[in-house]
């Protein structure tokens, strides 16, 4: 599987894309909704993703989903956890709002 490309990194390519040549009506798209929703800069973006993964609970799929969504409380960390395999307890989600609340 390839790894995961955070919603800073896509902004970044397409936008570089695009200056290039006439971007295709899916990738135009695609540069709209990452300018709209991308909160960090690709190199916050990545400290975030690293620091993230140096819990031995975070895989590369959901640091990156935590950086691009920046969630603000418990439930929202939750729910990016619901479909790993993977029970949080609260020290966990507290250290995890931690991080992100660094960034944000």
């Amino acid at each position: 599987m390839a790894d995961p490309v955070s919603l800073a990194r896509v902004k970044d390519l397409l936008t570089e894309e695009s200056s290039h040549r006439t971007l295709p009506r899916e990738a135009g798209l695609a540069l709209q909704h990452a300018e709209l929703l991308v909160r960090l800069s690709t190199e916050q973006t990545e400290k975030l993703i690293a620091e993230l993964r140096t819990l031995p609970f975070v895989d590369a799929s959901v640091a990156v989903k935590l950086a691009d969504t920046l969630p603000q409380y418990p439930d929202e960390i939750r729910l990016l956890f619901s479909k790993e395999r993977v029970t949080l307890d609260e020290p966990q989600v507290t250290r995890l709002l931690e991080i992100v609340a660094q960034y944000r």
